[in-house]
């Protein structure tokens, strides 16, 4: 019997290889996607156009007193226009992989992570030059043991876009997740440098904050690459300067519109 990792690896493949042979990048007019990095694009999918956007994996990577933890998680994300600046959105991690080690112990875990429902709204702008929009979203316990939230939590995003020159995006991300009663916070900024026709580099830095814990800082770069108008992979990390943060986070990733 297959392993569940291997069964997910091959259910990806098979995914990206049909849409490898069906893409008509011709027809496509793609507003963009979420991932990687943090924030997400203040533009709204038009009615009935949809995206999937899948870690193959993200990873992280954290080490301190000894003891080491790395997982490994195939984030997904599915992305629905429902009409006018409105999209709604489905995530989750259908398959994790926990790994823990500490004084010669090792422990290893899988499963799914929770479910997050959030809607996404693309608000109006005086310029083509500047966009902006709001995500909010609520994350439910629905996951494995090792891999779901105590309690549920409720996430409020605003990201902010300026096209500074052709060549050039620069990006702010602010957000608040309230869970529990206590606020952990968010501020990011990116700059996205188009490199070719297909490939964009980025890097970014975070500011994050949790009540009644240290703050921590990260920065890092990456590479998109847009296969054609309908499929973008893409590839980064962020490491942590100092504070509380995950020591290493890497993403590899696909995401696949399905527009008209």
């Amino acid at each position: 019997m297959a392993k569940p990792a291997r069964r997910v690896s091959r259910s990806l493949v098979a995914l990206l290889w049909a849409w490898f042979g069906v893409a008509l990048p011709a027809l496509a007019d793609n507003p963009g996607y979420d991932r990687p990095g943090y924030g997400f694009t203040p533009l709204a999918l038009a009615a009935g156009e949809m995206t999937i956007e899948l870690g193959l994996p993200d990873w992280s990577r954290d080490s301190g007193g000894g003891a080491v933890s790395s997982q490994y998680s195939a984030d997904s994300l599915l992305r629905l226009g429902i009409g006018g600046p409105v999209e709604l959105q489905l995530g989750s991690s259908p398959w994790n992989d926990l790994r823990q080690s500490a004084d010669g112990i090792h422990f290893r875990s899988r499963g799914h992570g929770d479910t997050r429902l959030g809607l996404k709204l693309a608000l109006p702008s005086a310029g083509k030059a500047f966009s902006w929009g709001l995500l909010g979203s609520v994350e439910f316990t629905d996951g494995a043991k090792d891999f779901r939230s105590d309690q549920r939590q409720y996430l409020l995003g605003a990201q902010f876009n300026l096209q500074a020159n052709q060549r050039n995006s620069l990006g702010a991300y602010l957000e608040e997740v309230r869970r529990g009663g206590q606020d952990s916070t968010t501020m990011a900024f990116s700059d996205n440098f188009t490199l070719t026709r297909t490939l964009t580099l980025y890097t970014e830095a975070a500011l994050l904050h949790s009540t009644g814990q240290a703050s921590g800082t990260v920065a890092g770069a990456g590479l998109t690459w847009m296969v054609n108008p309908r499929v973008q992979f893409d590839a980064g990390f962020d490491h942590r300067l100092g504070g509380t943060a995950a020591e290493w986070q890497g993403n590899l990733g696909v995401s696949v519109y399905l527009g008209h």
